[in-house]
């Protein structure tokens, strides 16, 4: 509910999300531990688009993601999830955290604004502060004590159900002594005894293509949260979960929620730790999470409207402040400044941006950091210079065998060896080395044994570098090379008579002394 209220809509859709979003995840999810429903990423993006687009673009957006996400568990793009870097993670969940406390501070302090409050960060912080005078005593009680309440219960009686206690004890507080403060019932007028029937949101061309953004981002976000809380239950269970079956559920999930008029359903990474520290074994926990939950709606929904709106934001403030990994915020700061980079960009777009922006542009910059630094990698050595490293590396315990060293005083056949992965982003550099080349012999060896893949641009740089000792009459031999990059060469035209391949550099340098012999004699 405290979700849903942050969210722009009222309390009820986020116990429909829960109900029948929760109970769909838990019985088709990927994870057996998997527990589904509202979840606090979902606050920002979730408001912005009810904001834009109203509670039916909210609807229709919701079941739009559900589709996607649907296709893509069926397209098997969840193992592509996998990839979404570390610092960008941090960054934006870190992002999220400030904004959702930003939010509730209004509630935490019963704060009364001239006008609506201000979705920007910094324009809201201002009308926070300007409405500071008007702040309720009764409310930042309530507020603070519910915050200590949790905080206590989670150190020193962590099995509690420690939001419920909190909750129910500031709502026998309010009601008892007739606080002056807002409750659900106040704001909302309570929340409904049953479920509503399922129906489908309005629709029309111009309206799916207005939200298809929105319904891209809640995709796009679902699936991240989703699959770092299946991942979250793995390294807590020891079990492992499927991730495009986990994709699959999460759409079933949402274009039910949808149905019932709920919002956005992920997998929710507090409550499925705290599922699996209750000793869930299985999916039916799960499930049985969601028909409590419906229970509750139809025996106890007129207790609803006694809990304070303070209380819910004390709820949320102790989310937003778990949400913000800050151990891992300070480590990523000082590990590089590479991740630092990342990791502030990723935050800093979410606050003043977007989320959607933040995370696409903390993935452009990720993958520029790691091209950079796997170019670094690639390296192109002689085999004079190699013969003390390799003995260094035999002698430290490596099993890579050292070249001969009757190599360094070879002035037929120079032998030289690339190592790293031979990409694009280190093409130029490895050309650069080659062109470099100021040996003249009858025979080059190139050995490709410490080379793990290679792209069409690096096929194409040996190509141009084997015409061109072509033309001086220089025989080119590839030894060690793999069948993955074997082939890609050969596609790429590094073939005979251009160049002769062989299985081991001893069985290059053979050759290319035999047939040196050869064409010596008269």
């Amino acid at each position: 509910m405290a979700i849903a209220i942050a969210s722009g809509v009222t309390p009820d859709r986020g116990l429909y999300t829960s109900i029948v979003g929760g109970f769909l995840v838990s019985a088709l999810g990927g994870s057996r531990f998997q527990i589904g429903g509202p979840a606090g990423a979902f606050i920002v993006l979730v408001l912005a688009t009810v904001q834009v687009h109203g509670i039916d673009g909210l609807i229709l957006a919701t079941l739009l993601s559900g589709l996607i996400l649907l296709l893509a568990g069926l397209l098997r793009i969840g193992t592509f999830v996998k990839y979404i870097p570390y610092p960008v993670t941090v960054g934006f969940t870190a992002g999220i955290a400030l904004i959702i406390f930003a939010s509730q501070i209004k509630e935490l302090l019963g704060l009364t604004l001239p006008s609506a409050e201000p979705g920007p960060l910094l324009p809201k912080l201002d009308a926070l502060w300007q409405a500071l005078p008007t702040t309720n005593a009764a409310a930042a009680g309530l507020a603070g004590l519910t915050i200590a309440v949790i905080i206590f219960l989670r150190r020193h009686r962590p099995h509690w159900p420690g939001l419920l206690v909190a909750i129910s004890l500031a709502s026998v507080l309010a009601h008892l002594l007739a606080l002056p403060v807002e409750t659900i019932g106040t704001r909302f007028g309570g929340i409904p005894d049953s479920l509503p029937a399922p129906h489908l949101p309005s629709t029309s061309f111009e309206k799916i293509v207005a939200v298809l953004p929105a319904a891209g981002a809640f995709a796009l976000l679902g699936s991240i949260e989703s699959l770092l809380s299946a991942v979250v239950a793995d390294s807590m269970t020891g079990r492992r979960h499927r991730s495009n079956c986990e994709l699959v559920a999460q759409g079933i999930a949402n274009v039910a929620s949808s149905l019932f008029g709920g919002i956005c359903v992920t997998g929710t990474i507090a409550r499925t730790a705290t599922n699996v520290r209750s000793g869930a074994r299985g999916p039916v926990a799960g499930m049985l999470h969601s028909v409590f939950l419906l229970m509750f709606m139809l025996l106890a929904a007129p207790l609803a409207s006694y809990i304070p709106l303070a209380a819910l934001a004390g709820v949320l403030a102790t989310v937003a402040w778990n949400m913000a990994e800050k151990h891992a915020f300070s480590t990523l700061l000082q590990a590089s400044i590479g991740d630092a980079v990342v990791l502030l960009a990723s935050f800093l777009l979410t606050i003043f941006r977007d989320l959607t922006e933040g995370i696409l542009i903390g993935f452009v910059l990720s993958a520029l950091l790691f091209l950079h630094r796997m170019a670094q990698a690639v390296e192109v050595e002689s085999a004079s210079l190699l013969l003390e490293q390799d003995s260094a590396d035999t002698a430290n315990g490596n099993d890579r065998r050292p070249y001969d060293p009757a190599l360094a005083t070879d002035r037929d056949v120079i032998v030289y060896r690339i190592s790293g992965a031979f990409f694009f982003g280190a093409a130029t550099s490895v050309a650069a080395a080659l062109d470099r080349i100021a040996e003249h012999p009858k025979a080059y060896v190139v050995d490709f044994s410490a080379v793990p893949v290679i792209d069409s641009t690096a096929a194409v740089t040996i190509e141009g570098f084997v015409r061109k000792t072509q033309r001086q009459g220089v025989a080119i031999y590839i030894a060690g090379a793999r069948s993955p990059v074997r082939r890609t060469l050969l596609l790429h035209g590094v073939r005979r008579p251009l160049v002769r391949f062989k299985a081991t550099v001893g069985d290059a340098v053979s050759d290319a002394h035999a047939v040196i012999a050869a064409n010596s004699q008269p």
